[in-house]
């Protein structure tokens, strides 16, 4: 599954609505940091089959960045049922974004 692009408009169908776990990537294309997650984030939705890889461009969309208190990016949030389950601040290897995503 390729990683979704969100926006307001269809954030909750594709995240809040969804019954599988859902990370989403808060980034901008300023960020050095983002850039550095930006491959792994990239290969996780070409793998992952049995989750929804997401990314919010914080600076398209500020109404998301705000509702969900993004303060620093990177930022993960993965969704289960529609609640943050996860949270992750800056940037973290593979491993440790499937267990988020897992938990």
């Amino acid at each position: 599954m390729a990683v979704l692009h969100i926006t307001k408009e269809n954030f909750k169908q594709e995240v809040l609505e969804a019954k599988e776990p859902v990370l989403v990537d808060f980034w901008a294309a300023w960020c050095g940091p983002c850039q550095m997650l930006l491959p792994v984030v990239e290969e996780l939705g070409g793998e992952v089959k049995d989750a929804k890889i997401c990314k919010v461009n914080v600076d398209e969309q500020p109404e998301l960045a705000e509702k969900y208190q993004i303060m620093t990016i990177p930022t993960l949030l993965v969704f289960k049922d529609g609640a943050v389950r996860e949270k992750s601040v800056g940037v973290i290897p593979k491993e440790k974004i499937l267990e988020l995503l897992y938990r």
